[in-house]
């Protein structure tokens, strides 16, 4: 396929994006219920448990990618195309397969692939059901219907009239085999099904919505006791990834860890580093003696009671720090409390409300973690290394972005007298322009307000999965891209500064700092009509050889596709060159020397500037999406009559606004670029003017001047040679004439030398004599004579002994005959040492201080 050719040209007529048969069959439901307007407004906001419609959560996400299949749910169906082939151009009839799944019998609203991409979960506003996928060469087969295997997840708590609607499924990353699915509902419960276990009831069920007490009244609003989504915290060598988040429709953000599948598969890498952060932690809090500090002491010593029934499940042999591997871990019983709901966070300071708005229910929420080792290595981002950011999206486009500076710990169900909040700093508030957009259409007074259509927007959120900085919002009125690394290359500028100068700046650099680039890259809203096509799924290929574009499906199952851009990452400095050996550095020294330029001002100067050119905004496109939102309608919009209103004149004259001042833009940004390159034209010239200049003397070098050089440098080295001898001879003559003779002094000095040589080494070499042989002859005597010393040295220790216990129980007379035996005994061992003394006197050997003195 052309790479210029965009894939909504080869999407745009596929069958799979085709209408389910409730609007192609005998009795058609109308496309009109597949918008969102005035009149459909009651069935995407009025719960109906007999009907399996979007009111009960409104989240929706239809399509996803398993490598190179796409895989849609249109309906009850569950369809599947290969995107290659289309890529490749192998088949010239578009077709996709059905699965053929007879338990489903519901419309589904959610889709989710599990990490092995082997199973596909399906979700409808009240059931949920896991299909098993078909094998990779599907397309070959040639029946259009598929039979999968497909068995419904927990009948008995989400297919009764009694259930609460579905909010959200997901699976773990780290389930074993990728077969644990969470289903969270609206009333607070999260479910763990593992489905190489049970499919009917939960391994674990996490309560985020406490029970109401019976006999008890709680003046709550009714959107904090509703689930709207959640979402799982990522980390490296904390509790993140045993921490799941929650929040209410009322926005409140809960919290529990720690929390693991019942058979979860984790690597021992990361157990490894929880038990270095908790035994940091406890060396800390050593140091304290105050009260909280005690508190906490008995919190880490419940953490260090789980993390050691988790070190105690690895096998034998996985030490630190040996490759990681996954190892299968099931959650430690040592502790009886269940984990504690921490929450509601304290969000500081308060996030602002939009103007114009009278605020909305909370919908979807995010985790995002950025990490150095995804990006290569340590760079210049190792600042915000550890930073985890969380996004929350309302109902009017309002989207939260918040720090996680305080992580969450670990904590249990037990008795504590004093518990503080958790706390998220709210770094700022982005609007998403939807309800400026809706304020700007008219209505009459018998017409309901536009603004009432934010009740059934649901924005929900999907990470990129290249860029971990990109996030994009998909809602009922299009798709906006959210990019913040400008928010942590702000952070990162703002740690640095507060480290280098003492922590004075950091306020001021973050008043300075930048917010998050949002970009609207898609609106679905038809202004003249005053209706819009929900966008019901968004994904993203992660095979950068099948492409790296966003697909977005709207509820008119219109399909539309932006390519984007892979950035490019900066150069890293190189690596420390290492100092060669000393005996070169002379001649690194010459060679550093003569390649120094020398001082003044430089022999050419260029025209261009130090720092690299960098095209205008107008022309770059770093994401590679469009400056201004495609408008994407349904199809049976194109053969009606088009109507000028208001409305409409508004929103073209805003349109051409935007593209005239684009238009302008690009202008400058054209004639800025050709001055560029006049420049650079003209540099080219200088250059190559110089360089003729440079060659030309380096033909003279060579030539001529090469020779006389080398005649000259001969010349040079002969008459240095004849130097040299002649300041040889003349020193020689020098010396002769002031001293011909040895003085009397040197002499004597001389002799007295050679005597003293004599009397150290001996006459010859077999001369007794010298000190060198009475030395070694001493040597061996010392030798000869220790070992008898230090025995008779030890034998006096043990009589010593001996006499010591004896006289505790002898009388006067025994005490004073075995005092005169050991003077007698004294006396012959100070004798001997006299001897030893007098010997070592005559052979001029010093001896050490012996025993009986030490």
């Amino acid at each position: 396929m052309d790479p210029d050719n965009d894939w909504s040209d080869v999407l745009s007529g596929h069958p799979i994006f085709s209408l389910p048969e409730v609007f192609t069959g005998p009795s058609p439901r109308a496309e009109v219920s597949l918008e969102l307007s005035s009149n459909t407004l009651p069935s995407f906001t009025q719960l109906d448990p007999t009907e399996d419609g979007p009111a009960p959560s409104g989240r929706r996400q239809v399509m996803v990618l398993k490598d190179a299949d796409l895989i849609v749910a249109a309906g009850r169906e569950i369809r599947m195309t290969s995107l290659g082939d289309a890529k490749l151009s192998r088949s010239t009839r578009k077709t996709y397969k059905t699965l053929h799944t007879p338990n489903i019998q519901f419309e589904i609203h959610q889709i989710s692939l599990n990490p092995s991409g082997k199973l596909l979960a399906v979700a409808g506003a009240f059931q949920v059901a896991v299909i098993v996928l078909p094998r990779p060469g599907f397309a070959r087969l040639v029946p259009d219907t598929i039979d999968c295997k497909s068995v419904q997840v927990g009948q008995f708590y989400h297919a009764s009239n009694a259930a609460a609607p579905i909010a959200k499924i997901e699976w773990h990353p780290w389930g074993e085999a990728g077969s644990t699915l969470m289903v969270m509902t609206t009333d607070g419960k999260l479910r763990e099904y593992d489905i190489s276990v049970d499919t009917e009831e939960p391994q674990q069920v996490l309560a985020f919505i406490p029970e109401k007490k019976a006999n008890s009244f709680l003046a709550a609003d009714a959107s904090e006791r509703e689930v709207a989504s959640f979402t799982l915290g990522k980390g490296r060598a904390d509790w993140g990834p045993l921490t799941i988040y929650a929040v209410t429709k009322s926005g409140d953000v809960y919290a529990i860890c720690p929390y693991m599948p019942q058979n979860a598969s984790i690597p021992s890498s990361y157990i490894h580093s929880l038990e270095c952060f908790i035994s940091a932690k406890q060396e800390f809090l050593a140091q304290g003696t105050s009260a909280a500090a005690k508190n906490l002491s008995t919190l880490y010593d419940y953490q260090r009671k789980y993390v050691s029934a988790l070190l105690k499940q690895l096998p034998p042999g996985t030490v630190f720090p040996a490759a990681s591997r996954p190892i299968l871990i099931h959650p430690p019983t040592t502790i009886k409390a269940p984990p504690a709901r921490q929450g509601p966070f304290l969000l500081q300071p308060s996030p602002r409300t939009l103007e114009g708005s009278e605020g909305g229910d909370a919908t979807d929420m995010s985790y995002l973690a950025f990490d150095p080792e995804d990006d290569g290595g340590e760079g210049d981002g190792g600042e915000t290394e550890h930073l985890g950011v969380v996004m929350i999206a309302f109902q009017d486009g309002k989207v939260d972005v918040c720090l996680d500076v305080e992580k969450v710990e670990a904590r249990w169900d037990v008795k504590a007298t004093n518990r503080d909040l958790p706390m998220l700093a709210v770094y700022e508030t982005i609007d998403l322009g939807l309800v400026s957009t809706l304020s700007e259409i008219t209505a009459s007074e018998e017409e309901p307000s536009p603004l009432d259509l934010l009740q059934a927007n649901h924005p929900a959120f999907l990470t990129d999965p290249i860029h971990a900085d990109a996030i994009y919002v998909y809602h009922a009125f299009g798709v906006h891209a959210l990019n913040i690394s400008p928010v942590l290359q702000s952070l990162a500028i703002a740690l640095r500064t507060d480290d280098e100068s003492g922590g004075m700046s950091l306020d001021s650099a973050l008043q300075q700092s930048a917010g998050t680039t949002v970009q609207p890259i898609l609106t679905t809203l038809s202004v003249e009509r005053k209706c819009s096509n929900p966008v019901i799924g968004v994904a993203i290929p992660n095979d950068v050889y099948l492409t790296y574009s966003i697909f977005i499906l709207t509820s008119a199952m219109r399909i539309i596709s932006f390519p984007l851009s892979l950035r490019t990452e900066p150069a890293r400095p190189p690596p420390t060159q290492v100092l060669p050996p000393a005996k070169d550095s002379a001649q690194i020294s010459q060679k550093s020397y003569w390649l120094t330029p020398p001082e003044g001002p430089p022999a050419y100067v260029s025209l261009l500037q130090n720092n690299p050119y960098i095209p205008g905004p107008a022309s770059s496109r770093p994401s590679g999406l469009p400056k201004l939102p495609q408008l994407s309608l349904p199809q049976s919009t194109k053969g009606t009559e088009f109507m000028l209103t208001p409305d409409t004149l508004r929103y073209l004259g805003t349109t051409g606004r935007e593209l005239a001042a684009q238009c302008t833009d690009i202008r400058l940004a054209v004639k800025a670029a050709d001055e560029r390159v006049m420049l650079q034209q003209e540099e080219l010239t200088r250059m190559a003017s110089k360089c003729r200049e440079m060659q030309t003397l380096v033909e003279q070098l060579k030539g001529p001047k090469r020779e006389a050089s080398e005649a000259r440098f001969k010349n040079i080295q002969a008459e240095q040679k004849a130097l040299l001898g002649r300041m040889d001879r003349l020193l020689q003559s020098l010396m002769e004439r002031a001293s011909p003779e040895l003085s009397e002094h040197e002499t004597k000095w001389f002799e007295e030398l050679k005597r003293m040589k004599g009397e150290i080494t001996g006459i010859s070499k077999y001369d007794e004599g010298s000190l060198v042989a009475r030395t070694r002859l001493l040597e061996r005597e010392y030798a000869r004579l220790m070992p008898a010393l230090k025995e008779l040295t030890e034998k006096e220790k043990r009589r010593k002994e001996k006499l010591a216990e004896s006289t505790q129980g002898l009388g006067f007379s025994q005490a004073f005959e075995f005092g005169e035996r050991s003077n007698l005994e004294r006396l012959r061992i100070a004798e001997v040492e006299q001897q030893i003394s007098d010997l070592a006197a005559k052979m001029d050997v010093a001896l050490g201080r012996p025993p009986s003195a030490q």
